[in-house]
């Protein structure tokens, strides 16, 4: 990873094999954020998201690692939980065809979509990542009722 800061704004590129995650949350360590919004862009080849059932409150996740894809939009925010980094963070994937007119390596329709909760992604190629740094923090708190971890002001 490497990134340049602007004032309250972080340009972060990935590199290949590093995991989104893991160092976002070595930034926000490195850099004392409190509080940001997230966004970004990239490549991977080994995602896991993850869709929150609101009425059984059972949090699905699903791995896509049998081909390319391009994370086409990365969105979220970082906040603290217990004095540490929190990330939460939404992606929308999509795969691709080997050649034009050939389905892809998954055998579906090329340009296929799936989005979710982002819990994992290895970076195949490079992602290109915004962090805007908001002067602030807010904490997170578990909801009995809503069976996630919710913002606490």
């Amino acid at each position: 990873m490497e990134y340049r800061r602007f004032g309250d704004k972080i340009v972060v590129r990935l590199e290949r094999g590093e995991e989104l995650c893991e160092k976002l949350i070595e930034l926000a360590d490195k850099e004392n954020i409190r509080l940001a919004a997230v966004s970004g862009i990239g490549a991977s080849r080994d995602i896991t998201l993850g869709v929150f059932k609101t009425k059984t409150k059972e949090y699905i996740q699903n791995r896509y690692a049998h081909t390319d894809y391009e994370l086409a939009s990365v969105t979220g925010n970082l906040s603290r939980q217990d004095g540490k980094p929190y990330l939460h963070l939404h992606a929308v994937i999509g795969n691709a065809a080997l050649k034009p007119g050939h389905l892809s390596f998954d055998e579906r329709e090329p340009g296929v979509c799936y989005s979710g909760h982002l819990n994992r992604a290895v970076i195949s190629a490079t992602a290109e990542m915004i962090v805007d740094v908001i002067d602030g923090e807010v904490g997170r708190e578990f909801s009995d009722e809503i069976g996630l971890n919710l913002f606490k002001f």
